[in-house]
């Protein structure tokens, strides 16, 4: 994890290009969950270290958001769920926020919990 974080550091800032897809890759999530850094990151993977970098983080959070949802869905036969399901939301709605800004300032920027599905 440490060369890929030392690869985004070593490399040219980002074309306005790859701004716009990193910057796509988190805010898309708001509508399309995690088919859209998915799609990204399938597409840009061997072309761009940040946009891939961006993606496979967005990716990672959806997924990690994805099972915080079934869960508090399950959680929902005694009621905390519900609690559960609208701090997610929330959660998800600022990061994402907060991870598009830093795309659109050609930044990396790393959720603050994710489990890492895609390395």
């Amino acid at each position: 994890m440490e060369n890929q974080e030392l690869d985004i550091l070593t490399t040219p800032a980002p074309t306005q290009d790859e701004k716009t897809l990193a910057i796509l890759s988190h805010i898309l999530t708001i509508v399309a969950g995690f088919i859209a850094p998915l799609i990204i990151y399938l597409l840009k993977k061997d072309e761009s270290v940040f946009v891939t970098e961006h993606a496979k983080e967005s990716l990672n959070f959806q997924i990690t958001i994805f099972i915080g949802y079934i869960v508090s869905f399950i959680l929902m036969i005694i009621l905390i769920g519900v609690f559960l399901f609208a701090v997610l939301g929330l959660i998800n709605l600022i990061v994402v926020i907060i991870a598009t800004i830093k795309a659109s300032e050609g930044k990396p920027y790393q959720y603050p919990f994710n489990f890492r599905f895609i390395q």
